[in-house]
């Protein structure tokens, strides 16, 4: 009851279309992980090399990844818990291991592919505005530095309000240049037409791999949510102290310690969990949306502007920033130049905390002295969270400072912005399948299927399997096309 009276003082969000503004958070920085790369480079790649004919890919990645993401949303609101807590607690821990071990892979590879895209547009605009011929590794370690200082000093705070900031200014952008001069509506036909032209499998993957984003951003955002320590993430500590929930011990708890049973808890507690995980929704909804819409913009902007066009070296943003001159006019290309900057940026930003934030996660349910120190919010910290090596804090931040190092190094030995971004999207394209399983078994597998609030429907049941299995298959005919040399389609 002491419980009851302590979370019944909780006051509660406010709901109305600015509340829900004011309140976003992981949604949009889910989103603005994603619009960057994929969105500025690899979708005016298959504008300016095949025109309209991979559009049909946009809807396919964003219709059949949609629950990959949802679920571990719904997951860390029905729970208090991160997806990876709930990994911890099967045979083995092999799902943490095998996150572990691909998070560092992508805190090279990936983390490569980002920097390189912001780096391409500081580049062009040094060059252009400037003179300055500078090296794209420079600039890529000079975007990474100033994205770890941020980041060790401020935080998740900064990452959430610096994520809205972006997003709208790219927004902004990209609205003008495409309603300016917009695609002709026949070209929308290729929604539903599925063509796969010789040579397009890399820009394909890319797109099934990193629109929205990779599936693997969803543990991040599992983290990010976590973070935030808002409706079951607020009050779960509380009920494992009231005894209301059992306590989450990721070297003795199955998959039943991590379930709440929403029945117990007062009226204003469930609404107060009702409606965090509500906004939580909203948040990943109007990102997925504006995501898609963005993703179809540049490339049909792209189609109509530069095809028949490679869309590649390390001047690539100048010349997808055409689109923006000779549309609205010369003045718009620093529209375009700010556009640019503020969604590769943030991808990397967002990146350089979110992949650490994982390998970090991964520690404390794998290592006992791990998981004895855990926690990276400045009011979690206590003295030996800062001074042993083996802190959840500072595996954190020694995961991030690989990543610059090692990103830095890949973009050294291989300046090639396009080709790197395809290459770390693709590699999230195959490693997603299994992230994907995994979201959608520990959602059934966790949460009571009593709790009509936060059990998934019978359509997200239904529609997630079907989407899990279409995905994986998609993956499968990809990898057998580039691996083996069986063609489906004649590609």
């Amino acid at each position: 009851m002491s419980a009851h009276k302590t979370l019944d003082d909780l006051p509660l969000p406010e709901t109305s279309l600015l509340g829900l503004a004011r309140h976003f958070g992981p949604g949009m920085i889910l989103m603005m992980t994603g619009i960057g790369t994929s969105h500025l480079v690899t979708a005016p790649a298959a504008g300016g090399r095949f025109e309209y004919a991979l559009l049909w890919a946009i809807p396919v990645a964003y219709i059949f990844k949609y629950y990959g993401f949802e679920m571990a949303f719904r997951f860390t609101h029905a729970t208090g818990r991160s997806m990876l807590d709930a990994y911890s607690t099967a045979a083995g821990k092999w799902p943490v291991w095998y996150v572990l071990v691909t998070t560092l892979i992508q805190c090279v590879v990936g983390q490569a592919g980002r920097l390189a895209a912001a780096a391409a547009v500081v580049y062009y605009f040094v060059l252009e505005y400037l003179g300055v011929d500078l090296p794209i590794a420079v600039l890529a370690f000079g975007l990474g530095l100033i994205a770890v200082v941020i980041l060790l000093f401020q935080r998740y705070k900064a990452l959430e309000i610096t994520s809205k900031i972006f997003a709208g200014m790219l927004a902004l952008s990209s609205a003008v240049a495409y309603f300016a001069a917009p695609a002709p509506l026949s070209s929308l036909a290729n929604f539903v037409q599925v063509q796969i032209p010789g040579g397009s499998w890399l820009i394909l993957a890319s797109f099934l791999g990193l629109l929205p984003t990779g599936i693997d951003v969803s543990l991040q955002a599992s983290e990010w949510g976590k973070a935030k320590k808002v409706g079951m993430g607020r009050i779960r500590p509380e009920l494992e102290a009231a005894g209301v929930v059992r306590r989450f011990d990721p070297f003795a708890s199955g998959k039943a310690d991590l379930a709440v049973d929403t029945r117990q808890l007062s009226d204003h507690a469930r609404e107060y969990c009702r409606r965090w995980f509500r906004i939580g929704l909203w948040d990943f909804r109007t990102g997925h949306v504006v995501s898609f819409l963005l993703a179809c913009v540049f490339l049909l902007l792209a189609a109509v502007w530069l095809y028949p066009s490679e869309v590649a070296g390390n001047a690539v943003i100048g010349e997808i920033g055409q689109v923006f001159s000779q549309s609205l006019g010369p003045g718009m290309m620093i529209v375009f130049l700010a556009g640019a900057f503020a969604a590769t940026f943030s991808t990397a930003f967002n990146y350089f905390d979110g992949w650490p934030r994982v390998v970090g996660a991964c520690c404390r349910n794998l290592f006992r002295p791990t998981a004895g120190l855990q926690g990276i919010a400045a009011g979690d910290l206590g003295p030996e969270h800062r001074s042993r090596w083996y802190s959840e804090f500072n595996i954190y931040r020694a995961t991030m400072l690989f990543s610059l190092v090692a990103a830095t190094a890949v973009v050294a030995g291989l300046p090639r912005p396009v080709f790197l971004v395809l290459v770390a999207s693709a590699l999230a394209y195959f490693i997603a399948p299994v992230i994907f399983f995994l979201n959608l078994y520990y959602c059934f597998a966790v949460i009571p299927k009593t709790d009509r609030l936060f059990y998934p429907s019978r359509f997200a049941t239904g529609f997630g399997w079907i989407s899990m299995a279409a995905f994986t298959g998609m993956t499968v005919i990809l990898i057998m096309d580039r691996v083996f040399g069986i063609a489906f389609f004649g590609a």
